[in-house]
């Protein structure tokens, strides 16, 4: 066979060697003309014994060798008795074992499979099969091979075959007759498939367009996308029917007239705020108003067994440290071991980390276990090297568990199941979403001592809410704000800028010999040109770092002559320019490259990872930067090396999930920090030209930040105080509950 050319296969399946629920990703052994042949794809409810007859390409996987993989199948029954017993005894359907297997060929032969499907009564022939236990086994055989109906189905009407295992498992054996009522049921979170997509298929489908079915999945998309784009959690009424109306071109008064309905049924949630209405999706309704009660029990607990002579402890402490505690960090300390909750807030050099250290030893003496975590692998890894104490993102913290098929992340830590310490420090809390705090809050138990660090002058989280800055606003948690710059982190041109920025006065940009500096530059190309030569030449023959590790180039946008889209095509020339000895791989505008600096931009909680001392894990999450060791054209595959060690292998279809990371934007810096930061700022004026993403920017600098480009654009965002208003109702909610 020829690599790269397509072959079609048929035969019984021999072994299923590996198998995912979740994605349908399998891995089997055909018999194929006398031979086997290793074949992947996707494929649902495989099982020994069946026939199939597979589509694809030879490739040859470093590791495992010759493969074919299948993007094509057709699954056919077992037409013989010996073949259909070899299906039925591989324990292929629910309630059917190799005995059982054994006496249904005897009986029915060459036509099991017809009675199972269509005369289930008849097995009771079979001795040992109850007419319940027929109509299970049946009812078993329908669902293994319905979806494939489900599959040719959706075909036809545009929506990608992988979608169909979702809908399945929604839906069922009903899954087809479900669809083609109304294709809008695709849109739903469990399965995923955008609104456009289902627009199309409900209009091939004949649907109206002025349906109910269509205008209500215009609602839904508009608070989803919302939810998911824009940080929002809800959606004031006026503006959700404004701009559902205008996506599937009705009148306001129709589009009323559905979102009525929609929260009769249930499917929308009304709150009326101070007298405006406002909409959510259930789920974010039932979590804002989880995270208010519980926050409000958790205030109200009282703690037993406290250091009878705090005032002594914390001298002790100051003794054995060699330090003295600022009055403000005093009172953070005692708030922290005195209190249930405690929010601590401050900007760079303020402290915050001498504050957390203490109060994690203070509460280790009084015999509290103590859980330290972050919403990133970096931040995690920050807080570990700062405080001596393991610390561990939160999704590792909860245990994720996401292979369950249902598209949402669940943990394996939560109310049944609670975390099992004492007391929980989260810092960098402004990253964290509604739905990931309330999954937190889940896993505490109520006397859980709760304290969240973080700096709300921060970008809010990627995902929806804004629950540092909601939580602080509404003046029912105890907060301590650290002010007070210390002398040592006052010599730093990074802390004493940035807390000028958050402040709304201009930074020092004419400083010399520190580790702030500003190199002006007018034109676009130079700023790329300039960015380049700090990257590959000039930081690392004077500071020593690395380009690929130490210096991250951070722009506020993607998009222009400056943005990270044309920053990373100058920085690859200039850091990994082409090679023959190089292999690459094109992924859609960007082409990756053998030792190319990659970032991973998506949560992939399945995706293996190993290290070379063989020590083996799960999960590569959005914002890790590795570089990509190997790119293997015969198995289609990329090799990437992140952080630690550790390994992961990406198939060619996976590309997607990588993206050149010489150059990042700001909210993909968030929660990390490095040793040097660039920060392109050509002319004019842009939508993120604003002072929060400065200030964030800012201070994901360690040890030298240069601001490259225009001094007019540093006062633009300065003078930018601009809020992106979040809708989100935790606040209120919260003072609602507290207040009685």
């Amino acid at each position: 066979m020829e690599l790269g050319e397509r072959y079609r296969l048929e035969g019984g399946v021999e072994t299923v060697i590996f198998h995912s629920e979740q994605t349908g990703f399998t891995v089997l052994e055909l018999s194929a003309d006398g031979e086997l042949v290793t074949v992947v794809g996707e494929f649902v409810g495989i099982a020994v014994g069946e026939t199939l007859i597979v589509e694809g390409v030879y490739a040859t996987h470093p590791k495992y060798g010759l493969q074919l993989k299948a993007d094509k199948y057709e699954r056919l029954l077992p037409a013989t008795a010996a073949a259909i017993a070899s299906y039925l005894s591989s324990g292929a359907i629910k309630g059917i074992g190799p005995k059982t297997a054994g006496r249904l060929v005897a009986r029915f032969g060459d036509e099991t499979l017809t009675v199972i499907e269509q005369n289930p009564a008849r097995l009771t022939e079979v001795s040992g099969i109850s007419p319940k236990k027929a109509e299970q086994i049946s009812n078993e055989y329908r669902k293994l091979f319905g979806i494939r109906t489900v599959m040719l189905y959706l075909a036809k009407i545009g929506v990608p075959a992988p979608f169909a295992i979702k809908a399945w498992k929604k839906f069922g054996p009903q899954a087809q007759e479900i669809v083609s009522q109304n294709p809008y049921v695709l849109c739903c979170e469990e399965i995923g498939v955008p609104f456009e997509t289902a627009d199309a298929a409900a209009d091939a489908a004949g649907l109206a367009p002025d349906s109910f079915e269509r205008i209500a999945a215009g609602i839904l998309h508009v608070l989803r996308h919302n939810s998911m784009n824009n940080g929002h959690t809800c959606l004031p009424e006026p503006k959700l029917l404004e701009t559902a109306a205008r996506l599937v071109q009705t009148d306001s008064y129709h589009a009323a007239d559905v979102l009525e309905e929609l929260v009769a049924r249930g499917e929308l949630v009304r709150l009326d705020v101070k007298g405006e209405p406002f909409l959510y999706v259930p789920r974010y309704y039932e979590a804002e108003c989880y995270i208010a009660s519980k926050l409000a029990l958790m205030r109200d607990q009282r703690g037993e067994g406290l250091t009878p002579d705090l005032e002594a402890a914390i001298s002790a402490l100051e003794q054995k440290q060699g330090i003295t505690y600022a009055a403000l960090q005093r009172e953070a300390i005692v708030t922290a071991v005195t209190s249930p909750l405690m929010i601590l807030t401050g900007g760079p050099g303020t402290g915050k980390t001498t504050a957390i250290s203490a109060i994690i030893r203070l509460l280790g003496q009084m015999g509290e276990k103590v859980a330290l975590a972050a919403p990133t692998g970096r931040a995690a890894k920050r807080m570990t090297e700062l405080t001596g104490v393991e610390a561990r993102t939160v999704h590792r913290l909860l245990e994720v568990d996401f292979d369950d098929g249902s598209g949402v992340t669940k943990f394996k830590r939560g109310e049944k199941n609670p975390l099992p310490c004492e007391a929980v420090i989260i810092d960098e809390t402004s990253m964290m979403d509604t739905l990931l705090f309330e999954s937190l809050l889940r896993a505490v138990k109520f006397s859980c001592r709760l304290i969240l660090v973080g700096d709300p002058d921060q970008l809010p989280s990627v995902g929806a809410g804004n629950i540092l800055s909601d939580l602080i606003a509404s003046g029912k948690l105890p907060v301590v704000h650290l002010s007070e710059i210390f002398r040592q982190a006052a010599k730093s041109l990074i802390v004493t800028n940035a807390h000028a920025i958050v402040s709304g006065e201009d930074p020092r940009l004419d400083a010399r010999d520190n580790d702030f500096f500003f190199l002006p530059e007018q034109q676009s190309a130079r700023i790329c040109a300039t960015a380049a030569d700090l990257c590959a030449r000039r930081l690392p023959k004077s500071y020593g770092f690395s380009p690929m590790w130490d210096i991250q180039v951070i722009a506020p946008t993607r998009v222009g002559a400056a943005g990270t889209g044309e920053l990373n095509r100058v920085l690859q020339q200039a850091l990994n320019p082409p090679d023959e000895r190089k292999k690459e791989f094109s992924s859609g505008p960007q082409t990756l490259r053998e030792g190319d600096k990659v970032m991973q931009v998506k949560n992939n909680y399945d995706l293996l990872w190993e290290k070379e001392d063989g020590e083996e894990g799960l999960g590569i999450f959005n914002g890790d930067i590795g570089v990509i060791e190997l790119i293997n054209r015969p198995s289609s595959s990329i090799i990437v090396r992140f952080d630690e060690g550790r390994r992961a292998e990406y198939s060619f279809d996976m590309a997607g999930e990588l993206e050149l990371a010489y150059a990042i934007t700001v909210h993909k810096s968030q929660g990390n920090e490095y040793d040097a930061v660039i920060l392109p700022l050509a002319e004019g004026r842009s939508r993120m030209y604003y002072r929060s993403l400065l200030y964030t920017a800012v201070t994901r600098a360690k040890k030298l930040l240069i601001i490259l480009g225009s001094a007019s654009a540093v006062r633009t965002m300065v003078q930018s105080h601009k809020r992106t208003r979040r809708y989100a109702n935790l606040r209120f909610l919260l003072g609602e509950v507290c207040d009685g």
